[in-house]
């Protein structure tokens, strides 16, 4: 049994580092705000069908206030049951917050729910040394995925040797670089490669306004003197909560535009403002992405996928204009959106 547990993580490791679509999952909630584990389970489906490759769960645009509920443990365990239909491997990566203790035990309930990964958020009161100790603590249960969370939605600045010590860590492999700022993935960029992990710490983009760029292109980071080739392999995504069917044709369009292909450079480039404009109004940019997961709501509701646009904070509406916006959006790319895909297996989903 042990032998056969760890040629199951080896193979998830390989797909990870392979590069994957990796949908953040929201929450479908009822009217009066409990989980609607229909709509629940028809997202998963959705997603897995899609092709995603993983699912991220309790994690930002799951909403973090579920981890001070109920609803955790119940929710991480509907997408798990419900991923384990599909007939093939989806890489299972659980949200961890909170302190270390906290963390941890978070850890060890994605553990015996069958999730592979663990995306550790930061927490405000720990330093640098203390966010290392906590990864080393929580990756003692399962492999760790480092989080440069935006400032705007509760992350901070990190430093550059942090980046360095945390790539260091054996049982991190991956680290989700979403600062919304270039300098700042930079120092992501340049502390893997200072740690000399390379090709094991996989790196997932969650700049959801940078998405197409940083997948297409070849970071070479000189340290030393030494020219380094470091890339992103995939995304991690809330913008990749909706639209998965194209997400998938463009995470495998951004991989021939690394290999060479011209053609799928010079499309994607185009395609990268299109793709910036609509994730400012979904993630609602221009208030400080107060009203990025009611957006992400209501994308997913126009598909028929959710019933409302309801969170658990009755204050967590769209912000003025942001409706405006999305329609803006919706109606000027219609080849970003995959409703074709949605509306032929929606019944199936939700049955």
């Amino acid at each position: 049994m042990l032998g056969t547990a760890r040629e199951a993580q080896t193979s998830v490791g390989d797909l990870f580092r392979r590069g994957l679509v990796i949908p953040a999952h929201p929450l479908a909630l009822t009217e009066d705000r409990r989980l609607d584990e229909r709509r629940q389970r028809a997202l998963t489906r959705y997603y897995v069908e899609a092709g995603a490759g993983g699912l991220a769960v309790g994690v930002h645009t799951t909403q973090f206030a579920i981890h001070g509920t109920g609803l955790f443990a119940p929710v991480l365990a509907l997408a798990a049951e419900t991923a384990r239909e599909s007939d093939r491997e989806v890489v299972l990566v659980a949200g961890a917050t909170g302190p270390t203790a906290q963390a941890v035990a978070e850890a060890e309930l994605a553990r015996s729910l069958g999730y592979h990964m663990v995306l550790l958020s930061p927490h405000p009161d720990l330093d640098e040394d203390g966010l290392i100790d906590r990864a080393r603590a929580v990756g003692e249960v399962l492999p760790v995925i480092g989080f440069y969370l935006q400032p705007a939605v509760g992350g901070r600045p990190l430093s550059r040797e942090f980046w360095t010590r945390l790539a260091a860590v054996e049982s991190v492999v991956g680290v989700k670089v979403a600062p919304f700022d270039r300098y700042r993935t930079l120092d992501v960029l340049h502390g893997v490669v200072r740690a000399g992990r390379v090709g094991e710490v996989a790196l997932y983009t969650g700049n959801d306004d940078h998405i197409l760029t940083d997948l297409i292109t070849s970071h070479r980071v000189v340290v030393d003197g030494r020219q380094v080739e470091v890339e992103f392999v995939g995304g991690l995504l809330g913008q990749w909560a909706v639209w998965v069917r194209r997400a998938v044709e463009l995470l495998e369009e951004a991989a021939l535009a690394r290999s060479g292909d011209d053609a799928a450079v010079r499309r994607l480039l185009g395609l990268d403002g299109h793709l910036t404009d609509a994730n400012a109004a979904i993630f609602d940019s221009a208030n400080g992405f107060h009203g990025c997961i009611p957006g992400i709501h209501e994308v997913l509701r126009r598909q028929g996928l959710l019933a409302g646009r309801w969170c658990l904070d009755p204050d967590e509406e769209l912000s003025p204009g942001q409706l405006a916006e999305i329609d803006r959006i919706w109606a000027s790319y219609p080849w970003l959106r995959d409703d074709d895909f949605v509306a032929q297996g929606l019944d199936r989903w939700l049955a």
